[in-house]
């Protein structure tokens, strides 16, 4: 297929890029692990209640809630490469106290909420940094490729991961699980390491201040039309997404009754489906452009809680319609966040791209604990029908504002190398 080959030439042709590829996908696949391991040694080895539960899905949101925006501003004043490096030894450290605690009968809950906020606190600078380093390894005209083959390993390897590390659990227990996740950190360090190029940003942006710096990249997500429009449609899109994440689960297992393995053959259509859209993303994005592709994954996303919402009837009627919801799940974030991204890389300019990574990310992931209080609030005032409809409904205007905004005629974007980068 077309678009595997454009995938694969971009890794061949740029191996600085290769190599934050490969350490992209190792450490994704041990996280996948611990997405698993952790919560199971909360409840397995430390017997956690629901609220201690509850409380540690809270802490991993703090990172982005607490330093979501100055993150931007540091990982600007710093090389690429270093952070990223520097987050994967980081993390490597905080996993690994894991097993050798729980080993020594030493581990509590308090140490697991430590993990959680030390890794996610990783994952934020690492992200921003591996997100601001491709434009500099990769020219802009092959960006939309880069983040295509980004995404189909990040599906892969988190429909994968989360069956590797059930099986690993069983295998090794749930702490010994999560030291995989520390040697992949590490194997990624190795890796990233191997970056010819430093990736730091010409613009000195040290002698800012943090506010003026932080409101920098807000007013560069904003500024643009087209940007802009991504923005908020991101935003309002993921707010409405975990209004559906909290209570897709129980709608399949209580309302429409399916057991436990049904649902989990709906999460892996979804993930499969996810897979699919990310291969075939360069290719649909080239017929339509960037902006229209966009417009279309998000329609997409928007339209899988109304089919799902309708799903009834005898059980194989239901799993029918469930496993369309989820094609249409997997396909739709696929399409719009590989040109989401792509749309933020190459509209922004490169002293800023940092700064608006991270404001992205501050908005997008700020929101959704308040999508989660409210999607769990609304099941219970009204049903969990009621909620895939209105959450839907919240979605598709999220859609009708990326339509009706420059996004729908920005077809090709500037294909103009980015600004030169220290080494």
């Amino acid at each position: 297929m077309e678009s595997v080959k454009v995938q694969w030439r971009v890794l061949v042709d740029h191996r600085d890029f290769l190599r934050l590829f490969v350490g992209n996908s190792v450490s994704l696949l041990g996280s996948s692990v611990t997405t698993v391991a952790l919560p199971l040694t909360a409840v397995l080895v430390l017997g956690a209640s629901p609220v201690q539960m509850g409380l540690l899905g809270a802490v991993s949101f703090l990172p982005h809630l607490v330093l979501g925006l100055p993150a931007g501003v540091w990982v600007d004043r710093l090389s690429y490469r270093r952070v990223i490096v520097g987050a994967d030894l980081l993390a490597a450290a905080a996993l690994t106290a894991v097993p050798i605690l729980a080993a020594t009968g030493l581990l509590q809950m308090w140490q697991l909420y430590v993990v959680v906020v030390v890794t996610g606190t990783c994952s934020l600078f690492s992200v921003i940094a591996a997100q601001s380093f491709a434009p500099v390894l990769v020219p802009r005209r092959e960006l939309l490729a880069a983040n295509s083959a980004l995404a189909l390993s990040n599906s892969v390897v988190a429909t994968s991961g989360n069956a590797l590390g059930g099986v690993l659990v069983q295998l090794l227990t749930a702490p010994v699980a999560i030291a995989v996740d520390a040697v992949s950190f590490l194997l990624s360090a190795l890796s990233n390491a191997r970056i010819t190029v430093a990736g730091r940003s010409v613009a000195d942006s040290a002698k800012e201040s943090m506010f003026k710096g932080i409101w920098a990249g807000f007013r560069a997500a904003l500024e643009h039309p087209a940007l802009r429009a991504t923005t908020i449609a991101a935003t309002v899109g993921a707010l409405a997404g975990q209004m559906q994440g909290v209570i897709v689960v129980l709608f399949l297992v209580r309302d429409l009754g399916l057991s436990a393995g049904l649902v989990g053959l709906a999460f892996a259509v979804s993930g499969l489906a996810g897979i699919v859209g990310a291969t075939i993303g360069v290719q649909i994005t080239g017929r339509l452009g960037n902006g229209p592709a966009f417009i279309v994954g998000t329609t997409l996303s928007s339209l899988a809680g109304l089919v799902m919402a309708a799903a009834g009837g005898p059980p194989a009627l239901a799993l029918a319609v469930v496993i369309i919801a989820q094609l249409l799940r997997g396909w739709g974030p696929s399409l719009w966040g590989i040109n989401q991204q792509t749309i933020r890389q190459t509209l922004t300019p490169p002293a800023l791209l940092a700064r608006t990574q991270a404001t992205w990310r501050f908005l997008v992931h700020g929101t959704q604990p308040i999508g989660a209080l409210l999607g769990g609030t609304l099941a219970t005032l009204t049903s969990f029908r009621t909620t895939l409809v209105i959450s839907s409904l919240i979605m598709l205007l999220s859609t009708t504002l990326a339509l009706f905004s420059p996004l729908r005629t920005l077809r090709q974007l500037p294909d103009a190398d980015i600004a030169t980068h220290s080494r």
